[in-house]
């Protein structure tokens, strides 16, 4: 074996690989920034590594990827909140954000980074406005994130008119192709939001660059509606009459779906973001996601922002995802553990098209991992790591983080966030906000 410049021992490894690998008392090597082994961790020998991370008996995971999230909204967190979507898109949300610049984007995007790295999230999906400084903050927080600037009908606050939008996306794309940690990807709002004319833009774009091409996508009955009412077809088959469904999109929320819509995502092997939370505090209703993983439909697991969460733990998220389909269908056995968790890892890397390199520990694989103190009155004893993950652990648990084999958050101190000067910073903007809103 090459020489280990990381290793990450003593806790039961769970690999998330096709097997569902566990493994007990195992360890994770690291050379530069892949995984350079797998296996119990009397295999490997700690004084052959540059640096060994004690996992203290807890749990050695990948880390989790939010498939689908607004990081600057952490700006507005608890501004607009018990609203229906509409009303709090058009009453509160566009106000404020129209007095948005890139500082404060930057500053709410490093807040995010923050409270995802302690939360165990080690790659995001963004979706926003002044999309490069959202990049920049990432890459300061090193965290991985795929990031898009929102492009929609009306001028946005960044870029103005639609025109200048593509050209700022085509822009980010250069900017940032062969970056290490940053994906730039082709961000349309909604068909509500977006002309055929803009989404057909969009993909083409998207199929150009051969980047991800992410929207939201029937996520309320009223959209539903508006979108049937304009062009006479539900919003997917209004995506597949444009051309639009392809391997290379991700839709977020997806709850207004028929089994036809279902069957045209399979087809096209559209990937799904389900956003659980989220869509129930906007009263959006239940996505249905046991069809669509029984359909054989991808799907990962998203926060959405701080304004309809309002929080960016993804062990809250896949908490809520696992009970709230075994509610709604009246079955128990639906959702169970283990699927939640490849929602959260490898899953969701594969909606990202990033499933060569993340989402699960594999040999050859990029280092992304997280390893979770188990040494804690509410997750004693356990009988299953499955189970522990999704039903008793917080993100608070989560202790170590390593992103590109590099440890950004060791015994729960970030590496390269002032955490202090990351919530002073936006609380100042919180006071601007509050003056003006």
């Amino acid at each position: 074996m090459q020489p280990i410049d990381l290793l990450v021992t003593n806790g039961t490894v769970l690999a998330m690989d096709a097997a569902d690998t566990m493994i007990v008392n195992g360890a994770v090597a690291v050379a530069g920034d892949r995984i350079a082994g797998i296996g119990p961790a009397s295999q490997f020998s700690e004084a052959g590594a540059s640096r060994v991370i004690d996992a203290g008996g807890g749990i050695i995971m990948p880390g989790l990827i939010n498939t689908h999230t607004h990081a600057a909204m952490t700006c507005f967190r608890g501004l607009a909140d018990d609203l229906d979507l509409m009303s709090w898109l058009n009453n509160y949300i566009f106000p404020a954000e129209s007095r948005l610049d890139a500082e404060k984007v930057y500053h709410g995007a490093v807040l995010a980074c923050a409270e995802m790295l302690l939360s165990g999230t080690t790659c995001f999906t963004d979706m926003y406005l002044f999309e490069d400084a959202v990049a920049r903050a990432a890459r300061q927080a090193g965290i991985r994130a795929v990031v898009g600037e929102v492009l929609y009908d009306f001028p946005s606050p960044n870029y103005g008119p639609i025109e200048n939008g593509f050209s700022f996306t085509t822009e980010l794309i250069d900017k940032w192709r062969g970056d290490d940690l940053i994906t730039v990807a082709v961000e349309p709002h909604s068909p509500y939001l977006c002309a055929p004319e803009i989404l057909s833009r969009a993909e083409a774009i998207s199929a150009k660059h051969n980047v991800p091409l992410i929207m939201h996508l029937a996520e309320t009955a009223g959209e539903a509606e508006k979108i049937r009412a304009e062009y006479g077809k539900s919003p997917v088959a209004h995506l597949a009459e444009l051309d639009l469904l392809s391997p290379r999109l991700l839709a977020c929320h997806c709850v207004v779906l028929s089994e036809e819509d279902i069957a045209l995502l399979r087809e096209n092997e559209v990937k799904v973001s389900h956003n659980p939370e989220s869509n129930m505090k906007l009263a959006a209703g239940v996505a249905p996601v046991p069809q669509l993983l029984d359909a054989g439909v991808c799907v990962g697991l998203g926060t959405d922002g701080c304004t309809s969460n309002n929080n960016l733990d993804m062990f809250a998220e896949m908490d809520i995802a696992a009970k709230i389909h075994k509610v709604q269908t009246a079955d128990p056995t639906v959702m169970d553990a283990r699927t939640v968790v490849r929602m959260a890892t490898i899953e969701g890397a594969r909606t990202l098209g990033l499933d060569a390199e993340i989402g699960s520990l594999e040999q050859g694989k990029k280092a992304d991992l997280i390893v979770i103190d188990t040494k804690k009155p509410h997750l004693t004893p356990m009988y299953n790591a499955f189970s522990h993950v999704v039903y008793a652990a917080s993100g608070a648990d989560v202790v170590t983080a390593v992103i590109n084999g590099v440890p950004v958050m060791e015994q729960r101190r970030l590496q390269n966030i002032d955490v202090d000067a990351a919530m002073a910073a936006v609380d100042g903007i919180a006071d601007e906000i509050g003056r003006t809103v």
